[in-house]
């Protein structure tokens, strides 16, 4: 069983940026490709980014040239690095594996972009 923690969400006006971060209960988890997704009000949660552990990543196409997706596999740990967010953005992000485990879903952390 692993345990990821979100954070670094909040309220951010259109055009702005944000960074998250997540982290696993396990260091031994840093073997697995591990994803950024979202998921907004009223619709169903989608990937945002992935990245292997080589470092080579995904995005979705809503996303791409805005965020970047990082790790720290020494940490076991990833990020998100979001610029320019508009508010389609809104939603709660969470982090897993990739493909995502259903018993591993977190409380994810809240990101709203409004003026």
């Amino acid at each position: 069983q692993v345990q990821f923690v979100e954070s670094g969400g909040g309220l951010v006006q259109p055009g702005g940026t944000l960074r998250l971060s997540c982290a696993a209960s396990r260091r031994s988890d840093s073997i697995y490709t591990r994803g950024w997704y979202r998921q907004a009000p009223g619709k169903e949660r989608e990937l945002v980014a992935d990245i292997t552990v080589g470092g080579s990543t995904n995005y979705a196409d809503s996303v791409k040239g805005r965020f970047t997706i990082s790790r720290d596999n020494a940490k076991s740990m990833v990020y998100l690095q979001m610029n320019s967010l508009i508010p389609n953005d809104t939603g709660v992000y969470y982090c897993n594996r990739r493909p995502a485990v259903p018993n591993y879903w977190g409380q994810g952390t809240q990101v709203t972009v409004s003026s």
